[in-house]
């Protein structure tokens, strides 16, 4: 089972009612990897008026949304890593959405353009969304903060200063990402395997429209629309459905974290299956800066590597995903790479 865990008590002081947030937090993160939050403050509203007021992007007329194109899509773009990806078929995952950046939230902050992980994301003029931009600020910040009381408690769990994470995510490339997964026709499954699209769950054939997988950074917060599908993989090896919960948020904790407290959190595998209707979710990918090094923790126990940068790791993390396959070579390694 998924747990829902009740975290109002990480945004406060320190108190018999964060330590018990903590334990719970903690308790998920090292067995489940996976937990469903509620008791999340005004600043971070993940409820139904706040996802509307996002998911209006996906109202644009098509022209609108080809403007915001990544250049895999259109080569005339500049933009690489950031902006619209959309439909594909032929593939096991069947959606279209935007990637944005923390420029999105704050507008003046200084972008490397030879590094297309801090590059611009473009976002649709005010004329065509008003008050969207705003909308993406507001919700984008407080994920931000959620993210940052999430990584918090960790750190006190692990018995580590409860600021330690900070540094690594101040000036962070954290990803807001907005996702329709439209009811799946049939020339998407064109040029795919029936054994990579279709699985058989609880006795019933079921075709995938998000493929298994791990994230492959820190932290993952998502807001599902109320519609089924999101799995997540238990450790004996079944599939067991992640519930929508309103003004709740899922998080799953990604490969990185893992491999840095080597193994004291679980990041847990996941995948979504075709609901039969059209699904909207938006994850916020928590995430350090493209410089940050990951070396060893400073706890007891854990084996010591070669130190990496995270853009490095992360830019060879997402090539692996049909939205960026074939661009591997848009960006070179900033440090010693360790795979």
């Amino acid at each position: 089972m998924i747990p829902t865990i009740d975290i109002a008590a990480l945004f406060g002081p320190a108190g018999a009612a964060r330590d018990a947030a903590d334990r719970a937090v903690m308790d998920a993160a090292a067995n489940t990897g996976f937990l469903c939050v509620t008791g999340l403050p005004p600043t971070a509203p993940p409820g139904g008026p706040a996802r509307a007021k996002l998911l209006r992007v996906f109202a644009l007329a098509d022209a609108d949304k080809r403007r915001l194109y990544r250049r895999k899509f259109d080569p005339a773009r500049p933009n690489v890593y950031r902006g619209w990806f959309p439909l594909q078929n032929g593939a096991m995952t069947y959606k279209e959405g935007i990637d944005m950046g923390p420029d999105a939230a704050y507008p003046g902050r200084t972008t490397d353009p030879g590094d297309p992980l801090t590059e611009a994301t473009p976002l649709p003029q005010e004329a065509l969304l008003p008050g969207w931009r705003r909308a993406v600020a507001e919700y984008y910040l407080g994920m931000e903060r959620t993210g940052r009381v999430l990584m918090r408690s960790i750190a006190r769990s692990l018995g580590l200063a409860e600021a330690f994470f900070d540094p690594y995510f101040d000036g962070g490339i954290s990803t807001l990402r907005l996702i329709r997964y439209p009811v799946r026709p049939p020339e998407s499954f064109a040029g795919i395997g029936e054994d990579q699209v279709y699985v058989t769950h609880q006795g019933k054939r079921r075709h995938l429209i998000g493929g298994a997988h791990v994230d492959s950074g820190f932290v993952t917060l998502l807001a599902q629309d109320g519609v089924e599908g999101l799995q997540a993989r238990a450790s004996a090896g079944d599939w067991t459905d992640v519930p929508p919960v309103e003004n709740g948020l899922a998080v799953n904790f990604g490969g990185l974290l893992e491999r840095w407290t080597q193994g004291r959190i679980k990041a847990t595998e996941h995948r979504i299956l075709g609901p039969g209707r059209e699904r909207m979710s938006i994850p916020f990918f928590y995430e350090p800066r493209v410089d940050a090094s990951i070396e060893k923790l400073p706890l007891p126990g854990v084996e010591s590597f070669a130190p990496f940068l995270y853009g490095d790791h992360l830019w060879a993390a997402m090539m692996r995903f049909v939205e960026f396959r074939g661009l591997e070579a848009m960006r070179k390694p900033r440090g010693k790479f360790a795979a």
